[in-house]
């Protein structure tokens, strides 16, 4: 792979996907959103080229100047921290580096469970309901038991990292397209989300609200 020190990339994801979103904010942290263009994408339109791109049709997918396409999300972002020469986000090595990724596929799974659930009710011809309540229920149980844990220990939150990042998007993703209501019974993490925002601005500045 040739140098990347001073290469600029391109980024096919939307704006209201949660993983692109990680990406956005890690680039912002990493002191390289300048040198990303955005390119919109859908997974749904067969036309797209995001296919021949990532052939599994998802996004976020960062394509280098030679069009060499790296995926998914926590690939982009490893990826993206050696650009940078940095080990903020992820550690280098060590029982903290499996820490933090564990944690990070946790509060991805919140994301992943969510958008299932928005898929299933969306996309989704009508089913009979027992197959389709069974289903959802079990993507929300998987968003429960996540979101206690992360209840019971949230991240640091002046501590912006792979961890917070994808914490942070997940309960995004939630507010936005409310798969399940989680603020009621979660007080520390609506704290930590807070407190999370106001120490990482760029979290503020990528929500989705305004894209339907």
């Amino acid at each position: 792979m040739p140098n990347q020190t001073h290469a600029k990339f391109v980024l096919r994801t939307s704006l209201t996907s949660p993983f692109g979103r990680k990406v956005r904010i890690a680039a912002d942290v990493l002191g390289l959103a300048d040198r990303i263009e955005i390119e919109l994408a859908t997974t749904v339109d067969e036309n797209d080229t995001l296919r021949q791109q990532n052939p599994l049709g998802k996004m976020p997918c960062l394509l280098l100047e030679d069009g060499t396409p790296i995926f998914d999300s926590r690939v982009i972002i490893e990826f993206l921290q050696e650009i940078a020469g940095s080990h903020q986000l992820i550690p280098a090595s060590g029982v903290g580096r499996y820490r933090a990724l564990t944690r990070a596929t946790l509060a991805d799974g919140i994301a992943d469970a969510a958008l299932l659930i928005v898929y299933e009710t969306r996309y989704r011809p009508p089913m009979p309901p027992e197959h389709s309540a069974r289903w959802l229920a079990h993507q929300r149980g998987k968003i429960e038991r996540a979101l206690a844990t992360f209840e019971r220990a949230p991240p640091d939150p002046a501590h912006t990292d792979i961890v917070s990042i994808s914490l942070s998007c997940a309960l995004g993703y939630l507010d936005w397209r409310k798969p399940v209501e989680w603020r009621s019974q979660h007080p520390k993490l609506v704290k930590w989300l807070v407190r999370f925002t106001e120490h990482t601005p760029f979290y503020a500045r990528s929500r989705p609200e305004d894209v339907k």
